[in-house]
């Protein structure tokens, strides 16, 4: 029997899902996805200080799906659709047409370009926000879609962070704004005078302090490029030319004890030692010189000898011997001709037939950020090899190109590592796309060598975090969380420059503009530094195409409008700051209804019937709604006309 649409309706509002009310300005954000980045994204939305006091998050997931990470659908205060295919029919429930972002996370770049088409059928005027790896179809989708687009990365945006952890070093990212190039380095790499901004202080009893107040203690620092090589490509090199040189003998004997199995080769040398004892007894009764000895035994065993009665009845027995190990030694010899021929033909296929490396890195998982962070350790000349259980993996043309040896089978057993020469590398980078299959590598690895840099790839955030402290695995690093803020800039049409992956934390560079009449119209630039939250770097006039630096910026300039400002910030400082460039808000309250909605049709609360309610088929949602708009109350004992109730099909008759 299907649930009472009264207990339906009080689960929804113990969930505490939030839906628009009637009239609410909020802007709406429709998010296509199902793993952690649709989670952060959608989280960091719900969470903004937007001017018009937050905004409306509609997430569409599909029907049944497994999520490696935090789940999206979990999310209070969110309006959840189920849908297989993101097609016109689904935009059009989850609200695209009117909204004022959508955003598809999906891992498939094909199927995220044929739900930005329906997009744009839906509403050509909605921005777009598409994930996608494939940068020469990512070209061709801004040429496509006509709408208002941005195509990123969050394989390329986050690669550098796993390659400079792998090295040792700091992110080795770079990026170029207006007429200079900065990048992060630690302070003792760069001269004083380059130093744009101190980004973190790094301690053990702290942990990490981001954008201290304290700009000369600071260890992690933003500066001017100024033609050196960052601090890991100076690593790489040195990692290059300490590599030890291969040694010919080991690699031959390694050859030679994967060309055969175990059993053939102890048949052989069995047959051996008998031959080369009976070569000795020849030589003594023979009376002959070993090299006389040598060349009877070899006639001998190899082709046979004519039966001679006139010999010793001791003769004869070891030339019958000798004839016999023949007999077993030729097939013997065959068997391991054929033998070590398919194995090194299967040990090539799967990548197991691999001489002794030193100093090289070992990449587990050639998806998406594995390819991405195998290409960049290649640049920098650093040796590869890469493991993982798909004969040919997205990233397997990449390797064969790269001559990227590959080697095919499960990276927790400890074969596979041993073939990978785990032992000596300099670094193990885990990066499938499984949080327990890393997780299972990492530690397999730690017990064939102790002090291995680990760089494990978890999904969760706050996992990969306790991971690092509990397993004492290097350095766990969540994708998701060092690309979401991007995305996020990008969905909010905010000018994210970059974002700069600090530890476990990641620090968009912005450029936001000022409005007229806003906070920040006539103030000067002292109040826009916040400790912790809040760097300026930089700041271009109104009107103006010179960028005034951090060099000649004066704290008691005043700023006017049309200012843009360059900073460097943590989410949380951005959206303070976004608020304080915003124009003013209209005065006066948001206007809401006495009532429900049932339908689509308002309804007052003095006359709506008792008994009113969704069908079985149906899911009734009651959200509160936050006096003149703001964001929604968490609280569920709010008066009955703060409530809208609005129905949403589900075929399957359940409450996501």
């Amino acid at each position: 029997m299907a649930e009472p649409w009264r207990d339906r309706a009080r689960r929804a509002v113990e969930w505490n899902w939030r839906l628009r009310s009637v009239g609410d300005p909020r802007p709406h954000y429709v998010i296509c996805g199902k793993d952690a980045l649709a989670y952060y994204v959608a989280r960091a939305m719900l969470e903004s200080e937007l001017p018009a006091g937050g905004a409306r998050v509609t997430v569409v997931v599909p029907e049944r799906y497994r999520s490696n990470g935090p789940d999206v659908a979990g999310l209070r205060g969110v309006r959840v659709i189920r849908s297989d295919r993101l097609d016109v029919a689904t935009f059009e429930a989850a609200g695209v047409a009117g909204a004022t972002g959508l955003a598809l996370l999906h891992q498939d770049d094909v199927g995220n370009l044929h739900a930005a088409l329906c997009a744009q059928a839906v509403d050509q005027q909605v921005r777009q926000v598409l994930r996608m790896f494939n940068g020469t179809l990512a070209d061709g989708v801004r040429k496509l879609i006509k709408a208002p687009v941005e195509v990123l990365s969050d394989a390329e945006m986050a690669a550098p962070a796993f390659v400079a952890a792998a090295l040792g070093e700091v992110d080795p990212s770079s990026f170029q704004h207006r007429d200079k190039t900065l990048r992060v380095a630690r302070r003792a790499d760069v001269r004083p005078q380059d130093v744009v901004c101190a980004l973190a202080h790094l301690t053990e009893a702290q942990g990490v302090e981001l954008l201290p107040a304290d700009q000369a203690g600071a260890d992690l620092v933003l500066a001017e490029a100024t033609g050196q090589p960052p601090g890991t490509e100076v690593a790489a090199r040195r990692l290059v030319r300490a590599r030890r040189r291969r040694r010919p003998v080991t690699v031959l004997l390694g050859a030679l004890r994967g060309f055969a199995t175990r059993k053939i080769g102890v048949a052989v040398m069995l047959v051996l030692a008998v031959i080369a004892v009976l070569g000795a007894l020849i030589s003594r009764t023979e009376e002959a010189s070993p090299l006389e000895a040598l060349y009877l035994t070899l006639v001998t065993t190899l082709s046979g000898a004519d039966p001679d009665t006139t010999k010793s009845a001791g003769a004869q027995i070891m030339q019958v011997v000798l004839n016999l190990a023949g007999l077993a030694l030729i097939p013997l010899i065959t068997a391991a001709v054929v033998d070590g021929i398919v194995n090194a033909r299967l040990a090539l296929h799967t990548g197991r037939l691999q001489p002794a490396r030193a100093g090289h890195v070992v990449l587990i998982g050639l998806g998406n950020v594995g390819t991405r962070v195998m290409a960049q350790l290649r640049e920098y000349d650093v040796e590869v090899v890469a493991i993982d259980k798909d004969p040919e993996p997205r990233g397997g043309a990449l390797a064969r190109q790269l001559e990227v040896p590959l080697i095919v089978g499960d990276a927790a057993l400890p074969e596979t590592l041993v073939a990978a020469s785990v032992a000596d590398c300099q670094a193990l980078v885990v990066a499938s796309t499984d949080d327990v299959a890393n997780l299972e590598a990492a530690l397999a690895a730690r017990d064939l060598r102790d002090d291995l840099r680990v760089v494990l790839r978890l999904f969760d955030g706050d996992f990969a975090e306790r991971v690092e402290e509990t397993f004492a695995l290097g350095v766990s690093r969540s994708v998701s969380y060092l690309a979401a803020p991007a995305f996020i800039g990008a969905l909010t049409e905010r000018a994210v420059i970059t974002t700069i992956p600090v530890d476990r934390h990641a620090l968009p560079v912005a450029e936001v503009p000022v409005a007229a009449g806003s906070e920040l119209d006539g103030r000067p630039l002292d109040v826009v530094n916040r400790d912790g939250q809040v760097r300026l770097i930089a700041r271009t006039p109104a009107g103006g195409t010179r960028t005034i630096w951090w060099k000649d910026l004066d704290p008691r300039q005043v700023i006017f409008a049309g200012d843009r400002l360059t900073v460097v910030a943590r989410r949380r400082g951005l959206d303070w700051l976004t608020h304080q460039c915003a124009p003013p808000a209209r005065p006066g309250p948001i206007p809401r209804p006495a009532g429900a909605v049932h339908g689509g049709v308002h309804i007052p609360a003095a006359a709506t019937p008792a008994g009113l309610g969704p069908t079985d088929s149906e899911v009734g949602v009651a959200h509160p709604v936050s006096p003149g708009g703001g964001a929604p109350s968490t609280s569920t004992d709010r008066p009955a006309d703060e409530f809208e109730l609005t129905r949403r099909q589900d075929g399957a008759g359940e409450v996501s």
